[in-house]
This record gives structure tokens, sequence and C-alpha cells, in this order.
């Protein structure tokens, strides 16, 4: 891998500053940077996780809708 230099990084820096790329809210993610869990509970997410071929915060973000729509 190549290493950037100074200039091109001064180029994407100015561009990025004047062009930020558009976020959608919607799919906007926040991240926790540190979330403990007991040992059950991360040996069912991870196993989950294999399960489904999904990230375990895609699993908490889906128990978490289905908790928030059922309190609807």
């Amino acid at each position: 891998m190549e290493i950037m230099t100074d200039e091109e990084a001064f180029a994407l820096d100015e561009y990025y500053t004047k062009n930020p790329p558009k976020v959608d809210p919607t799919k906007a993610r926040v991240r926790i940077p540190l979330l403990r869990v007991d040992s059950a509970t991360a040996e069912y997410l991870i196993e989950k996780a294999k399960e489904t071929h999904k990230t375990p915060g895609d699993i908490i973000g889906e128990m978490v809708q289905k908790e928030l729509a059922a309190a609807m």
C-alpha cells in the first residue's frame, strides 16, 4: 500500500471540508465504545451472530426494535 504524500493529504482534507459526504440519518449508526454484558449474554450473541451471519450489534438492534414496536 502506498503512503499518501502531504500534498495529497492536504488536497483530500480540503476537498472533504468543502464537500462533506451526504449522510442519511436513518442509516447512521452510533457506536458504543464499550458495552459490558454477562457471559451468558455474550455467548448468546456470539452464537446467534454465527447462525445468522450478522454482527452482535445488529442482533441487539433488532431486539431493541422489536421491544420498541411492541411498546407502541
